[in-house]
């Protein structure tokens, strides 16, 4: 296990395809990298950047999302997406959040996240139910 700090970052790819566009999954109606997938792949991001940094039974849930989605990507495009923890606050995480495709910055923002125990979440999930 790693020491969780500021600082910690994961990188991961996303290659633009049709099930990942705007028409796909209806936000939008065009052949492009879908903003929710955007969103998506920062979160996925974050999670891996701080994976190794989790105690036994511990996971993270996403809080905050502020984006900007600024270009596009079409399909047959690559986007490299990056998280970089930039402050922990007890189990409050914030995460700076940057996409770029081949020509250039695709989508930037903040992300946050919180530490919980798995279980114990889920079963107040399942008390949301009745």
């Amino acid at each position: 296990m790693i020491e969780l700090r500021a600082g910690l970052e994961a990188e991961v790819q996303v290659l633009v395809a049709e099930e990942n566009t705007a028409r796909t999954v209806g936000s939008g109606s065009l052949q492009v990298l879908a903003t929710p997938m955007l969103v998506a792949a920062m979160e996925r991001a974050a999670c891996q950047a701080i994976e190794e940094a989790l105690g036994e039974g511990e996971t993270s849930v996403g809080t905050w999302v502020a984006v900007e989605h600024l270009a596009p990507t079409p399909v047959g495009g690559e986007v490299r997406v990056r998280a970089r923890l930039t402050d922990v606050d007890g189990r409050s995480l914030t995460f700076v959040v940057e996409a770029s495709d081949t020509a250039g910055l695709v989508g930037r923002g903040e992300h946050k996240r919180f530490i919980v125990n798995a279980e114990r979440f889920m079963g107040k999930a399942a008390k949301r139910l009745g």
